[in-house]
């Protein structure tokens, strides 16, 4: 069975390099994860007016207000069936900023076959979702970036006016002479311009589901079933 990436991308993940075709190729069928581990050479973040923003998103793991250099960090792809019996895959990365301090990114990813593209869960509890336009560089490079932001509570559904929001951009590539992944992201508001970033470089091994299962910790708190 096709991964959710190899749905979303059609032919064009063939275009990515093979380290990434590999690294995005995690699906329960597959039997391997991805679990990378390195160093974000830079995490920044936008103007002083931009940290209560930020520091709401660091409440349910989906920013935070921290920023520095050379910072160590883990990113865990785990494929597994949710509670719908939707292939999900996790993207959790854990930043080591200080001795004292652990901050998280948390996201859960399913292809939805009605929007005909991967839709993004954010967060502890998956109250946001944003769907991804993905495209594949010459340089087999993947560009991932969000839409509009969709909040789902109990009955309560509706989507984020886009100056309330911010629209990411990630970019991941392999760098074959040192082989490293590397990966840059950036997070913007139409109005307010520049709201948070990072950059850095890791590697990865591809431990076997039945040697290494998925951790319930990256398992979000609640599963929204609307996409």
């Amino acid at each position: 069975m096709a991964s959710i990436f190899e749905l979303a991308l059609g032919e064009d993940f063939r275009r990515l390099h093979p380290m990434l075709q590999k690294r995005f190729g995690v699906d329960v069928d597959s039997g391997y994860a991805c679990i990378g581990s390195g160093v974000f050479t830079e995490v920044r973040r936008g103007a002083w007016w931009t940290l209560p923003f930020l520091a709401l998103g660091a409440y349910r793991n989906i920013l935070f207000p921290d920023q520095g250099n050379n910072i160590p960090f883990t990113i865990e792809n785990y494929p597994y069936l949710d509670g719908f019996s939707r292939p999900t895959v996790t993207f959790v990365r854990t930043l080591n900023v200080s001795r004292s301090k652990i901050r998280r990114f948390d996201a859960t990813m399913v292809f939805s076959p009605q929007r005909g593209r991967i839709v993004d869960y954010l967060g502890t509890h998956q109250h946001l979702a944003t769907d991804l336009e993905l495209e594949v560089l010459e340089d087999g490079t993947l560009h991932l970036q969000t839409t509009a932001q969709r909040f789902y509570e109990g009955p309560l559904a509706f989507t984020f006016p886009a100056a309330f929001t911010g629209t990411a951009d990630l970019y991941e590539s392999f760098d074959d002479q040192r082989g490293v992944f590397t990966m840059q992201m950036q997070v913007r508001n139409p109005h307010f311009g520049f709201l948070f970033g990072y950059r850095g470089e890791f590697t990865c091994t591809f431990p076997s589901l039945t040697e290494a299962p998925i951790p319930q910790t990256l398992k979000p708190l609640r599963e929204e079933w609307r996409d």
